[in-house]
């Protein structure tokens, strides 16, 4: 089952169990209104909040980008609405989860299948007592015709409804009843229960196997007669009488074959008597029901689309540490070569073991050579300037000197995430490496804009509909890809999802660009490129992907908020161009960061 289908029937469960308790909360208001919760619950199996946050990011406006938000809201709309990760969970299919997946399938087909039979011979039925039916010589606003077929009274059609009624029903109830009965029948045509039924049926259809969908139709059944129960009272007629006409009724009429013909003697009988008799159950909404319907309307309905129109993303660091923790038990190498390096020469690989989402198609292949251990542990755990500077001091000096070569192959086609979780088994196998993470309050420089709600003019919010690719294709040896020499309009890296080192305009200047990334991102790059004198965190709140320019010179010592440096070249400190060209600045605080404590580590046993 895939993630999305996952995700898909976690939150309509949830979505109905909502529904379940907005209904309690409404029950002695009038059943139409609890009819339509249900409804709701129904219709939500068939549309994935997914569609509804799609569709609000078609409806945002292309020159405005990402809106922004606060990172509170986004790290709340992660939770909701993406239970389940789908980068944890998207690991290459292996022959067992291919017959898994197959069996699956194939008994969902074959219980789709059973019931479509099932419901096709209903409706044939239905079919031939209606080319069966005479007119009859009752008079409506709705077509009224009689069938010999023995069916209690209902409406037929979805789109040209029809009153089929039991011939000689005239003979065995009192005129007075028999109009209760057409009245009744008359009202579920103008509430098109037909049509709302089928939605029903469709949905029992598709999820079939879910126990909550058949409750959810239980529900729409006996809230749509008493519905209509209760538009035959609002119109006249006699609590007594009208009773009197259901259990008639009742008495002498099957019931109707399909949820989609739209009877009178459906649902609970004796708790609707109960109801025809009880005018407490018929209440108006007031003021404040009407204002929580409208409010759980907004948030079903407006909360997806709203997403989709500010684009919040749903970052990868949102994953828990226990998801990543199984998966790194399943994800590892076929095989794998640990080897010191003693040569000296320059580190290279495949592809870059860096953070960010920047990755070269290997076909499941890593090739490492000359990089420290410190280095494999900060790619397997997507660490970045933040973490490293707690986790350095920890380690033995070895983990820093010494080299290693690493060869790997995986099966597939791993994407960058799995081969970190890979690297994770393997540094778990050969080097014993043992962590846990830990929240500590520390001093840090907090990145703050400026000036509120304005960005320098080197930081932009990325456009949604920009092409921004993060694969490369494999180099020549000691040749840089291709697309990180590529630029576009602005000066931006054409490379997306990760930050690059770019040449400057000056000599003695350092020149940062990246697209597509988090402003959390960047402080924790900034930690680790520019050494600004401590942790930096995002300050500003903001969630959304953006594009950036910065170039400096490199300090000479570590810089603090408000200090000065003293650089070799001309051109502005790190603090001055992040003011002037990003319109941000660093100011002092404490804050709470995860800090990895490495509870274990040795040299490599031998291959």
């Amino acid at each position: 089952m895939t993630p999305e289908i996952i995700n898909h029937l976690w939150q309509s469960t949830l979505f109905a169990a909502a529904v379940g308790l907005l209904t309690i909360a409404f029950r002695r208001n009038r059943a139409a209104v609890r009819y339509a919760l249900w409804l709701s619950a129904s219709v939500k199996f068939l549309v994935p909040f997914a569609l509804l946050q799609g569709l609000g990011h078609w409806l945002r406006p292309a020159s405005r980008g990402a809106i922004l938000v606060p990172d509170t809201v986004s790290a709340a709309v992660v939770i909701i609405t993406e239970p389940f990760s789908s980068t944890a969970i998207s690991q290459p299919a292996t022959p067992p989860m291919h017959w898994l997946l197959a069996s699956l399938l194939t008994f969902w087909f074959v219980g789709l299948f059973t019931l479509a039979v099932v419901r096709f011979s209903a409706w044939r039925r239905i079919r031939a007592a209606i080319r069966a039916s005479m007119p009859a010589s009752f008079t409506s606003e709705v077509e009224i015709r009689t069938s010999l077929a023995g069916f209690e009274p209902g409406v037929v059609g979805w789109l040209r409804p029809i009153i089929l009624l039991p011939a000689g029903i005239e003979k065995r109830l009192t005129p007075e009843q028999l109009d209760a009965v057409i009245t009744h029948e008359v009202c579920h045509v103008r509430r098109r229960d037909n049509l709302t039924a089928g939605i029903q049926m469709i949905a029992e259809s598709i999820f079939w196997f879910h126990p909550l969908v058949w409750w959810i139709g239980t529900r729409m059944l006996e809230e749509r007669e008493r519905a209509c129960d209760e538009a035959v009272l609002r119109l006249g007629s006699e609590p007594a009488l009208y009773a009197e006409s259901l259990l008639a009724v009742c008495r002498w009429y099957a019931e109707a074959p399909l949820i989609c013909l739209s009877g009178m003697a459906g649902a609970n009988i004796r708790s609707r008597i109960e109801s025809i008799f009880d005018g407490r159950s018929r209440r108006s909404l007031n003021g404040s029901r009407k204002l929580l319907l409208a409010a759980a309307g907004l948030a079903a309905i407006g909360g997806p689309v709203g997403l989709g129109i500010l684009d919040i993303p749903l970052p990868l660091d949102a994953q828990s540490a226990q998801a990543f923790e199984q998966q790194a038990e399943h994800l590892t190498f076929e095989v794998a070569s640990i080897k010191e390096n003693k040569t000296g020469g320059a580190p290279h690989s495949n592809f870059p073991l860096n953070a960010g989402s920047m990755y070269t198609a290997n076909g499941g292949r890593l090739s490492a050579t000359g990089f420290p251990l410190v280095t494999y542990i900060a790619f397997a755990y997507n660490l970045l300037g933040n973490q490293l500077q707690y986790l350095l001091p920890q380690l033995p000096g070895w983990a820093s000197t010494e080299r290693f070569d690493i060869e790997a192959r995986a099966k597939g086609n791993p994407t960058k995430d799995q081969m970190r979780l890979m690297m994770r088994s393997l540094l778990a196998d050969r080097f014993k490496f043992a962590i846990h993470s830990e929240a500590r309050e520390v001093p840090v420089l907090a990145m703050e804009l400026a000036k509120k709600g304005k960005f320098g003019p080197q930081l932009q919010v990325h456009p949604a509909d920009a092409d921004c690719p993060t694969m490369t294709q494999p180099a020549a040896p000691n040749q840089v890809p291709a697309e990180l020499l590529q630029k576009v309009p602005g000066g931006y890296p054409a490379i997306c999802g990760t930050i690059l080192g770019l040449p400057p305009t000056a000599p003695g200047r350092s020149r940062l660009g990246g697209r597509k990334v988090t402003l959390q991102f960047m402080a924790d790059m900034f930690s680790q490129r520019v050494d600004p004198g401590g942790p930096m965190i995002d300050g500003t709140g903001l969630a959304g992907m953006f594009d950036f320019l910065i170039e400096f010179v490199p300090d000479s010592k570590p810089a603090s908020p408000g200090g000065t440096s003293a650089p070799t070249a001309s051109g502005p400190t790190f603090q001055e161009a992040l003011l002037d060209q990003l319109g941000l600045k660093l100011e002092s605080r404490k804050s709470s960061i995860p800090v990895i404590v490495v509870d274990h580590v040795e040299r490599p046993s031998e291959n």
